[in-house]
């Protein structure tokens, strides 16, 4: 057996550059390249391998190891996770500041592979710095945090474990099922130990990710279960991106007049005027599906893991007989809601149920005009929200009005957390799909600008633009640094209206009179955060990092200025003032929110009898 001596860095590095994937019979190579920040922890061991061998592998220098790994999640889920960069780290604070990534990758179903430096495994030097020393378990290390938050961990104590870890990891990456965060945790000495590794180890594998075909019993079932149904309603998830089945969604609902609902991650699976397509649905949904929601006796469920905000917390669905037929590729998921489990490819399942339906010539209760009525009304909606002006100046949704008519239909936006996700997944009008790349299962914030490098890295044909407010912008926005560095250009749109403005509104709707939440000055009369707001120049910072920036307070200002930005070569932020609390809610749904049952307030204690009663009427399964 032929062997090839190389240092465990060195081996691992040779390994991801000969890994592919086959779907559909297209290759594609797998690991694009590595982003890293180098410490103590990397840097004389992966940090040595980058440097000398690193094969195709490119290398992009990450500013924050948080932001850096949600670049890479944004750059596989934009690449349809075909692909993806793996995040090297040091030990102590660098790799502990990819836990919040390694979470928002496991619940979204997202490849991400985390290369974190580790202690030393011979324990000679300890405690070395940033070591993080267990007293009642010396094997415990700060990587250990990572173990609730990935699909796969492994600690490589010895070079030839390496080999078992990376097969085991690329198991987990490549399987649409099981795919999310995969840690392997690397101790700075074992990353520079020789070993004699087989040459076999480094051969090219190709990774075939086969479509799971569904059961032919499990579809008669759901044929019958639906044929019994008037008024079905389709509610579309990211895993029908992923499966690329959007153009199989599009002929399953056409042939039996289904309507269509969409989750965060799965709108733009139909273009916004498609007839059938009533918007999104639950707790950020639109009136159109929400009062389909209400009334319909049967749910189709396709890629979707049935969220709250999907579900208004499970009070979205109150027909007395309502059923769900879940198609997923995730047994975990298909079984939720009680449902009949068709745990498949959603693109095969469709395909296979359309065919089922057709041979029972089935057809749903609802006639053209109705669904007609209900897309119109919604769309007249959204057009007063879009062109409606606000005397105190810019409301969000009429920037938003704006954007979404300046920008060409193939451009990416990309959003997160606050309340520009419930806005948008409500009011913006996609036409193609993946031009809506949104991450709402951790909506963490501080996602918005990484993502939209990582978007940007991914689909360098496209325009990406990050959709995020002052808050999230100033939790994080390192990578807008790493853009201009790579030349890969992005435009980030940031809505200053003061603070964290979707919690400010949530207080108040829920008893409180509004605390710590907007960014004004610390008042010296009441000693609270309640005077004057907090005058932020976002664009000068933005300039100051080498960026474009404008600054607008107008719907004219804010057209004029997309225009600009799309001539820029080099990453631009648009500094939009809005008006705080002008954002969209309510239509039709409920979102849980414990509220205390006894409190100063008595207008907590009435938040709290409503919260109650809301939850009394909500499915308990």
């Amino acid at each position: 057996m032929k062997t090839i001596k190389l240092s465990m860095a060195q081996a691992l590095l040779r390994f991801l550059d000969n890994q592919y994937i086959s779907v559909d019979g297209t290759e594609t190579k797998f690991v694009k390249g590595v982003m890293g920040i180098f410490g103590h922890g990397n840097v004389t061991g992966i940090g040595e391998a980058l440097e000398r061998s690193p094969g195709s592998l490119a290398f992009i220098q990450g500013k924050n190891e948080q932001g850096m790994a949600h670049a890479a999640m944004a750059f596989a889920k934009q690449s349809g996770r075909k692909q993806i960069f793996a995040c090297t780290s040091s030990i102590g604070p660098g790799a502990l500041n990819m836990v919040t990534a390694a979470g928002t990758a496991t619940v979204n179903r997202i490849p991400l592979l985390l290369l974190p430096g580790d202690n030393f495994a011979c324990r000679q030097p300890d405690p070395v710095l940033q070591q993080l020393e267990h007293p009642g378990d010396y094997t415990i290390s700060a990587v250990d945090a990572f173990k609730p938050v990935s699909r796969y961990w492994d600690r490589i104590v010895r070079p030839e474990q390496l080999m078992t870890a990376a097969l085991s990891a690329m198991r987990v990456l490549t399987d649409p099922a099981e795919t999310g965060a995969v840690t392997l945790a690397l101790p700075q000495d074992v990353q520079a130990e020789i070993y004699d590794y087989p040459e076999s180890f480094f051969a090219k594998r190709v990774h075939l990710i086969d479509r799971r075909p569904p059961a032919t019993q499990t579809i008669k079932r759901a044929a019958a279960l639906l044929s019994g149904k008037r008024k079905p309603l389709l509610i579309a998830g990211g895993g029908v991106h992923y499966s690329e089945a959007t153009e199989a969604l599009a002929a399953f609902v056409e042939s039996f007049r289904i309507p269509v609902a969409e989750t965060q991650a799965g709108k733009s699976a139909l273009p916004w005027n498609h007839p059938l397509n009533m918007g999104g649905v639950g707790v950020t949904g639109t009136l159109a599906a929400n009062k389909l929601a209400k009334e319909a006796d049967v749910i189709i469920g396709v890629g979707t893991r049935y969220s709250d905000f999907t579900t208004s917390s499970k009070s979205a669905f109150e027909h007395d007989e309502v059923q769900f037929i879940n198609i997923n590729i995730s047994g975990f998921d298909a079984v939720k809601q009680n449902g009949l489990a068709v745990t498949s490819d959603a693109k095969e399942a469709l395909t296979a149920l359309q065919q089922a339906l057709a041979e029972l010539n089935y057809a749903s209760g609802y006639d053209a005009g109705e669904l007609a009525s209900l897309k119109a009304e919604w769309d007249r909606e959204v057009q007063q929200l879009y062109t409606a002006e606000h005397e105190a100046g810019l409301s969000q949704t009429r920037a938003l009005g704006v954007i979404n008519e300046s920008l060409p239909p193939s451009a990416v936006i990309v959003a997160a957390a606050g309340s520009l996700p419930g806005d948008l997944h409500r009011l913006w009008r996609p036409l193609e799909p993946k031009t809506y790349h949104m991450e709402y299962g951790f909506s963490c914030m501080g996602y918005e600008v990484s993502g939209a490098f990582g978007a940007a890295l991914a689909d360098r044909g496209r325009e990406v633009y990050a959709v995020v407010g002052d808050g999230s912008y100033l939790m994080l926005h390192s990578e807008l640094v790493t853009s201009l560095q790579e030349g890969v250009k992005m435009t980030v749109l940031l809505f200053d209206n003061s603070g964290f403005q979707c919690i400010h509104n949530l207080q108040r709707g829920h008893g409180s009179d509004g605390f710590g939440n907007e960014f004004r000055y610390r008042n010296p009369l009441d000693g609270q955060l309640t005077g004057s707001y907090m005058p932020i120049d976002f664009a000068a910072q933005a300039r100051s990092l080498g960026a474009c920036a404008y600054t607008v307070h107008t719907a004219q200002q804010l057209h004029e200025a997309l225009r600009q930005a799309r001539a820029e070569t080099v990453s631009t932020l648009i500094e939009i003032k809005v008006v705080p609390g002008t954002n969209t809610s309510g239509y039709e749904s409920w979102w849980r929110v414990d509220v205390p049952a006894v409190s100063e307030s008595p207008k907590v204690e009435a938040a709290h009898r409503r919260m109650a009663e809301e939850t009394g009427k909500a499915k308990k399964l």
